[in-house]
This record gives structure tokens, sequence and C-alpha cells, in this order.
């Protein structure tokens, strides 16, 4: 598999105190890695280090070998809340990252158009965003998304919102169309078994300064058996990650 991004070497500090350590992640295509750690283990630090938000004080990012350390725009970033602006229509919410740079309305509208269907949302183009479930709202946000994306994107708790039963249709969905659309993803979450259940790779941050303390392989074919969350073998990858987080 070919290499899309890389982190290597991150260190950043604020105000004297240091929050990344000498962290590497890398993603190749196809893929999906999860950030996995605590609450204060520096993954929004590094995300918004990957996204070129901020520029760490050591280490670079590069994708698709290009160096994009510092500079914002060249990887699209989906937080936690949708975001989807309640007076526009989901169409017009989607296109925002092409009119932003500078796409017509029109061939803007014409371009993601299509996409509804691949997505799921078929039907929904002049609907607003308070017409759509939680489910279909998260997938108009991953369509923005990935509009914007140049092949890579990362996600930030995207289906923590949703209830158990939808948060499982959706990670279903997500797989299948990640494997549609060529798109490859790096996860926060806070959720063991959604790292699992989703992941080639969990990279588990930790300590204080953060660091990457274990990056284990998930070694089982994607899509997942339905029951693969009661075998033996997803059991012992989670003890590892509680172990290795001390909960």
């Amino acid at each position: 598999m070919a290499e899309l991004l890389r982190a290597e070497n991150i260190n950043m500090s604020f105000d004297g105190r240091q929050v990344l350590n000498d962290v590497s992640v890398t993603l190749n295509e196809g893929e999906i890695i999860s950030l996995l750690g605590v609450s204060g283990s520096g993954k929004t630090t590094l995300f918004n280090i990957l996204s070129g938000i901020y520029k760490p004080d050591s280490g670079t990012v590069t994708l698709k070998g290009k160096d994009i350390t510092g500079k914002p725009g060249a990887v699209s970033y989906m937080l936690q809340k949708d975001l989807l602006f309640p007076y526009r229509k989901v169409i017009d919410n989607v296109i925002l990252p092409l009119l932003i740079k500078g796409m017509p309305k029109k061939e803007a509208r014409e371009k993601a158009d299509p996409l509804f269907a691949v997505f799921g949302l078929d039907g929904t183009q002049m609907k607003y965003p308070d017409q759509l479930s939680g489910g279909m709202r998260q997938r108009a946000a991953l369509l923005r998304t990935y509009l914007a994306s140049d092949g890579v994107a990362l996600l930030d708790e995207p289906f923590s919102a949703l209830d158990t039963i939808t948060k499982s249709t959706i990670h279903k969905w997500y797989l299948d169309i990640m494997r549609k659309i060529d798109l490859s993803t790096v996860f926060i979450t806070h959720d063991i078994d959604e790292a699992i259940l989703l992941s080639d790779r969990v990279c588990i941050l930790a300590g204080n300064p953060g660091t990457i303390k274990d990056e284990i392989v998930i070694d089982v074919p994607k899509p997942r058996h339905a029951d693969f969350n009661l075998t033996d073998e997803f059991l012992a990858y989670k003890r590892r990650i509680v172990e290795t987080l001390h909960l």
C-alpha cells in the first residue's frame, strides 16, 4: 500500500508545557487508523497538526510526499458535531468546500449531486438539516468532508453523538463507502470497541506529554463478521489496549 500521510517526530508545547513528545504516525492508502487515548493525551493537538492548523515545535507532516507542515487546507478535518448550517439546504452545506475553493455554485452542485446517491442521501438535496435524522446529518457532513479531501480525512469522534444501533449501522456503511470512494481515514475515538471494529491499526496515545505507547495491527479482514466483538480475538485486542492505557 502506498503511504499517503506521515507525521514524523512531532513535538509540541503550549505555554512551556510539552503536550506531544516525539510522535510519529503514518496512514497508508485504503487504511483506517484510530488514535485512541484518554482525555488530555494530545489527540486533538495532533489532529490540528496533521491538518495544518498548528505548526509543531519540531517534526514534519507530509501528504503524498509533499511537506504540508503548518499549511492548512491540504487535509480535510471533520469535527464531532456535523456543523451543518440550519439555514442552508443540504446540498449547499455539502458544497461549501468547493465554494471556498472558488468553484461556481452551479458547477459545485452538479459535482456533488451524483454523490448523494453514493452516500445514501439521494432525495435530501433540497431539504434543510433539521429535516434529517442524526445518522443522515453525519452522512451529509462526511460527504462535505470528502469533497474537501485529497483522499485523506481526519475524523474527530464523528459517531460519538449517535445511539448504539445507529452507530453500528453507520460503521458498516462507512466501511463500505470508503471502498467506493477511495478514502483513507484517521479517527480520533475514546471508544475502544469502535477502534477495534473499524481500524486496520490502533495507535494508542498516552502519557503526559503524549506519545505513541503502542500500535496494534487488527489482523482481521474487513468487513468483519457481525459477532466479531464477541470473539476471543476481539477480547484479546481489547485487553491489550486497556492494559496499555492502564484503565
